[in-house]
């Protein structure tokens, strides 16, 4: 799948440190479906665990991070999540829905199939 063009509800140009901040991006593809994904520098996720006093970094939906914040390391690091059908960046856009392939529910059904899975192979053992 290929990608038709790369957006920002906030410009590039608004960001005050390109080391250490994040920004939503738009991800139109050929198909015609647009993806909305966080990408952020690993100085920005350091600074938010400060400021929430942390030394970890809480759940929540994934992010794609670059060193810097340029139009070329965003769409380099965009261009690795389109390959193989974009399974990547679908993954990360659906994870951050908390309805549909990603509900509690569907989690829990395919889990309790993979276990029947390997609950049934153990047994033929």
């Amino acid at each position: 799948m290929k990608i038709v063009k790369i957006s920002y509800p906030t410009p590039l140009s608004d960001v005050k440190d390109i080391e250490n901040d994040n920004i939503d991006v738009f991800i139109e593809m050929e198909d015609r479906m647009t993806y909305t994904v966080v990408v952020a520098t690993p100085k920005n996720i350091l600074l938010q665990m400060d400021n929430e006093g942390l030394d970890y970094l809480p759940a929540g939906p994934p992010c794609i991070f670059v060193k810097k914040l340029t139009e070329e390391n965003i769409a380099n690091a965009i261009k690795t999540y389109v390959k193989d059908d974009a399974y990547w960046l679908k993954l990360y856009f659906l994870a951050g829905e908390r309805e549909g392939v990603f509900s509690t529910s569907a989690m829990n059904d395919m889990l309790k199939l993979i276990k029947k899975v390997n609950d049934d192979i153990s047994t033929q053992e």
